[in-house]
């Protein structure tokens, strides 16, 4: 279903406070070299939820870095919400995800290339497999 003009214009103003947010806690929290970007907000119909993708580089710390996102979800949500009072009348609910498109983008061009051709290593077709 096609997402409506409110729908778009919440999550763009979602999208560029949380980024604010983030990158000022990553700072203060000492996390240096530590790149965190909102890829896209995603806002339900009835405006209660909100599904936000974050980019997180380097990789290899994604996983902690998100699980210490979700945690501190309610400090986030009312930091957003002393940003945002006079656009939004009621917060949604903040959900995190780690976005991997661009890992994933990055191995298909591996693929492309023939560096993980699963016809000279069969063994590579057990990993592409999704369960």
């Amino acid at each position: 279903m096609e997402e409506s003009q409110r729908q778009k214009k919440i999550a763009s103003v979602l999208q560029r406070d949380l980024v604010e947010v983030l990158q000022n806690a990553a700072t203060q929290g000492g996390m240096r070299g530590i790149l965190i970007s909102v890829s896209k907000v995603k806002v339900t119909v009835d405006l209660s939820m909100a599904k936000v993708y974050l980019s997180i580089f380097p990789n290899n710390q994604a996983k902690e870095l998100i699980e210490g996102i979700k945690s501190n979800a309610p400090l986030i949500k009312h930091e957003l919400s002393q940003r945002t009072k006079h656009q939004l009348r009621r917060m949604p609910q903040l959900e995190f995800f780690v976005d991997d498109s661009l890992e994933y983008i990055d191995q298909i061009e591996k693929s492309l290339k023939g560096k993980d051709n699963p016809i000279n290593d069969p063994d590579l077709l057990d990993q592409r497999k999704k369960s």
